[in-house]
């Protein structure tokens, strides 16, 4: 019953950390460090992993497994194994964060600035605002589509009850 709930959590998890990572480079767009210094900020990328074939087929057979039956004949739990729910049900469906850091740089001719190098080139993330900007609209976007499917799951589950 909570499994629409713990998925689109997930996906709001997802959301939210394409959002930070998209305000945190734009942020950081700027930004430069002393030449030869590591201390420099790297732009961030978020990849989402969707759930593997073995993990979900693992969820449905359990899901299954645990209906309950009315006829002889009916698949029942001795004839199917698998595990990963919880307490609550499956659990795992939703797809897992992973947030990566490239190494692209863009260097800008300013002797004045601090941050140059002997040669007047000062080192910055390679950060395109543009494609930040979209990336942050379209997770903002599928951020209040997950929330529209918790709030329709909600009102069904207020109508089975005024049943």
């Amino acid at each position: 019953m909570f499994t629409t709930f713990q998925t689109a959590s997930q996906g709001l998890a997802v959301q939210r950390e394409k959002i930070s990572a998209a305000s945190r480079n734009i942020a950081n767009a700027g930004t430069s460090a002393p030449a030869g210094s590591n201390n420099i900020y790297r732009p961030q990328s978020v990849n989402s992993i969707g759930p593997d074939r073995q993990n979900f087929k693992k969820v449905l057979l359990d899901s299954v497994s645990t209906l309950k039956t009315t006829k002889p004949n009916h698949v029942g739990s001795s004839t199917l194994s698998g595990s990963g729910s919880g307490p609550h049900g499956p659990r795992g469906l939703g797809p897992e964060i992973e947030i990566s850091e490239s190494d692209n740089f863009r260097y800008e001719y300013d002797p004045n600035h601090p941050d140059a190098d002997e040669n007047g080139m000062v080192r910055y993330p390679d950060i395109d605002l543009i494609r930040e900007m979209t990336q942050m609209v379209s997770a903002n976007r599928l951020y209040e589509a997950n929330l529209s499917s918790i709030e329709a799951e909600k009102e069904m589950i207020r109508r089975s009850l005024d049943i």
